[in-house]
């Protein structure tokens, strides 16, 4: 069975605003399939890619694949208008997706020779991948793979440090390029322009302070007013440096595009003239993240569920698997998130287990062997991690199944 994953349509009625009806739903239309089951419930993907689109207000959005690693999802999102291009997180990753995607931007430097040598040495790849650099070395590292002579020139962005030196507070945000200067900036476009076998072509930003934060975090009020201050004090101090950054380099070199913000950030980015496109990832498939978030709220579009294999007690009920831990600082808010039943709770001295997840609450003695526990995972990437297909549901029915990069057999990182 194979269908065409159309995500042009608006969603036609929003279930999962209603979870008593959503969550069974979604064990009635995989029931038939053993654990672990992940499933995309389409017309929540349809609602969530709209909305971002109308969020990010006419800037064209290119898909952050880390995010999905769900290739018949990426190829949907793009055929999608108001989408256009991906941004790759490892250069392997970028030569096998340009079978099928003409843009392609690599999202963090390598240092993995032997992509370094196939897409030197192939026009196609050349034409259609772009390396991120934000040091001479990582110019350096490439030439000791293949000489400028012998290869095919480079596409290569320019990456600038898009994080906020606040007074006192020092750096927020991540620790990415060291190029945090419009003269840093200019200076390093002078040093790629200047060398042979390299065309500097785009530059990029992610401002991960701003949206990569959540401004309403359950249960912590005042997590979320400093949140909320950081960003809006952040916001126009990088809409200025930015902007500066880029006129400074295109004094030097013919930009394509220029890349910045997430998922988060699609209404401030967008703001930000400078940018010529945004990448947007994890909220295509809603992770419990972004309910942390005042000003947006995606659909669960993807979510997984484990089933019941012991009963410690009458009381309690556990889980095969569970432990599907996204990355960023350790913390109860980066693991899976129980949504059905909804009166369940993981056991604090265990929590989400590699091969075994106890829980507790009301809900638990009701609870028997094979019965299905809907989860939620963190961000997005770690969901296709641990499984090989994603079931597709339209309509309360699975109309496909859908291969991550795991089932067709690649890890990438």
């Amino acid at each position: 069975m194979t269908v065409t994953l159309d995500l042009s349509q608006r969603a036609a009625s929003a279930p999962w605003l209603a979870p008593a009806r959503y969550w069974p739903e979604l064990t009635a239309a995989t029931v038939h399939l053993d654990a672990p089951v992940a499933a995309i419930h389409l017309d929540a993907l349809r609602h969530n890619s709209h909305d971002m689109l109308a969020r990010a207000q006419g800037t064209p959005i290119r898909v952050a694949t880390k995010s999905i690693r769900v290739r018949s999802v990426i190829e949907a999102i793009l055929a999608t208008p108001g989408y256009q291009g991906v941004l790759a997180y490892t250069l392997a990753e970028a030569l096998w997706l340009s079978d099928t995607v003409d843009d392609i931007v690599v999202g963090y430097p390598t240092a993995d020779r032997a992509a370094i040598e196939r897409l030197g040495r192939s026009a196609q790849y050349a034409a259609k991948v772009t390396v991120m650099v934000d040091s001479i070395a990582q110019l350096d590292f490439i030439d000791s793979v293949i000489a400028p002579n012998q290869r095919e020139t480079i596409r290569v962005c320019l990456e600038l440090d898009s994080s906020w030196d606040a007074p006192v507070l020092g750096h927020l945000g991540v620790w990415r390029s060291p190029v945090h200067t419009a003269k840093a900036a200019h200076a390093l476009a002078i040093a790629i322009v200047s060398r042979p076998g390299f065309a500097l072509v785009g530059m990029m930003g992610y401002e991960a302070q701003i949206a990569g934060v959540g401004d309403k975090p359950a249960g912590k009020p005042v997590g979320g007013r400093i949140n909320s201050w950081m960003r809006k004090q952040s916001i126009p101090e990088l809409a200025e440096r930015r902007a500066a950054a880029v006129a400074a380099v295109r004094l030097v070199a013919d930009l394509e595009f220029v890349n910045g913000g997430g998922t988060g950030s699609l209404e401030s980015t967008h703001d930000d003239t400078s940018v010529t496109d945004i990448a947007a990832g994890s909220g295509f498939f809603g992770g419990h993240l972004f309910d942390n978030y005042s000003g947006f709220q995606p659909a669960p579009a993807a979510a997984f569920a484990l089933s019941v294999v012991r009963k410690p007690t009458p009381e309690m009920a556990t889980l095969l698997g569970g432990g599907w831990i996204a990355s960023g600082p350790p913390g109860v808010d980066r693991m899976p998130r129980i949504v059905w039943p909804e009166r369940l709770q993981m056991v604090p001295r265990e929590m989400a287990g590699e091969v075994q997840s106890p829980l507790t609450g009301p809900d638990a003695a009701r609870l028997a062997v094979g019965d299905r526990v809907w989860l939620r995972h963190t961000k997005s990437g770690e969901l296709s991690e641990h499984v090989n297909e994603f079931a597709l549901v339209d309509n309360g029915t699975v109309v496909d199944m859908t291969p991550t990069y795991r089932g067709e057999g690649k890890a990438f990182l």
